[in-house]
């Protein structure tokens, strides 16, 4: 009984003009990440394409999470990561409309790039990465739009956290 009260007070908030903004940055990310990754997959394929010294485009397909750290082949352990992302976006989603203005944004900003690449791994099975920074030999982990946001919004969290006072 409690949990559909806590449901519905919940669902009231969510549509409130207040929250407006922070829909609106969600969606924006989520459709740059979208647009970046259709005019990757419509043009450059499976081919590595040189910028300049230290930037290349080459697509790959990350079936793990960021940066494609627990990346795998099994179906059972790929479901359980969908899963768990799932449940780290309604988390995040909860916070948003519970937070005050300041942390709406940071979790606006990391809901933004996490739905772009959870949208992809239910749609594609994987995630395409293809940003490709590297300098002589050494090369970045290869990682998309969505990973950028998502990186930005935990780091402005962890700045927050540690060195800004409430």
């Amino acid at each position: 009984m409690i949990l559909f009260k806590e449901l519905r007070n919940l669902s009231k908030e969510i549509f409130k003009k207040k929250n407006l903004l922070f829909f609106l940055i969600i969606l924006t990310i989520f459709f740059l990440d979208r647009f970046s990754k259709i005019n990757i997959l419509n043009n450059f394929s499976e081919n590595s394409f040189f910028i300049n010294d230290y930037l290349n485009i080459d697509l790959i397909w990350n079936t793990g999470i960021g940066f494609g750290i627990l990346s795998t082949q099994t179906n059972f352990f790929y479901n359980l990561i969908t899963f768990l992302i799932a449940t780290v976006l309604i988390t995040l989603f909860y916070l948003l409309i519970k937070s005050e203005n300041i942390d709406k944004i940071i979790y606006s900003i990391i809901i933004g790039g996490a739905a772009g690449n959870f949208y992809d791994r239910l749609v594609y099975k994987a995630v395409p990465d293809f940003i490709d920074l590297h300098y002589n030999n050494f090369h970045w982990f290869t990682f998309n739009l969505a990973d950028i946001f998502i990186s930005v919004g935990i780091l402005i969290y962890i700045v927050r956290s540690f060195f800004i006072e409430n």
